[in-house]
């Protein structure tokens, strides 16, 4: 079982947050304001928050380019993880992933089912490592940012967080760029 670890420092991790939406700007964006608002509450920064459109080609060059941001740890995306034709950010994730982290979804999963049942089928909720960069894509809805973020994401992002734990690991994201 999880614990938390308070014999260990509490280690604050940069965040971007991009929101993917074709109606939306940043006075509009309640799932980015929810996201930013429990990022900056858990005592993580916020590096950066930008919205793009529904666009693939879009969507991963943010990525891209904040993957490339050494002052940028973690990525977390909200919107575009539909099923309708305009929902393309799972792909654009995947385009910029070099390692999927597949129980995301499965656990993203499990906690949306508790909360909206079987509509949580609908969602394709997923994750990667990029240049050594964590990427997550979350539903647009606020509730569904709220519940990846107070289920998951908040433990998995504190240091103190055991047995393990996303930070412990920052080091070794990029191991296999040292092995020649």
């Amino acid at each position: 079982m999880s614990r938390l670890d308070t014999s260990k420092p509490f280690m604050p991790v940069r965040f971007a947050v991009l929101t993917v939406s074709d109606t939306r700007d940043l006075s509009t964006d309640k799932s980015g304001a929810t996201l930013v608002g429990r990022i900056e509450g858990a005592g993580h920064v916020l590096a950066a928050r930008e919205v793009v459109r529904d666009e693939r080609e879009q969507i991963a060059a943010q990525l891209r380019a904040w993957c490339a941001d050494p002052g940028i740890d973690a990525i977390l995306s909200t919107g575009g993880t539909g099923l309708t034709g305009r929902d393309v950010t799972v792909e654009a994730h995947r385009d910029v992933y070099e390692k999927e982290i597949d129980a995301f979804g499965t656990v993203f999963t499990m906690v949306s089912m508790q909360k909206i049942g079987t509509s949580a089928i609908q969602s394709r909720a997923c994750a990667g490592v990029a240049q050594g960069t964590y990427l997550f894509a979350l539903p647009g809805s606020s509730g569904a940012c709220k519940d990846a973020w107070d289920e998951i994401l908040v433990h998995q992002f504190d240091y103190r967080h055991a047995p393990c734990n996303f930070v412990e690991i920052f080091p070794r994201l990029e191991e296999h760029l040292r092995r020649k």
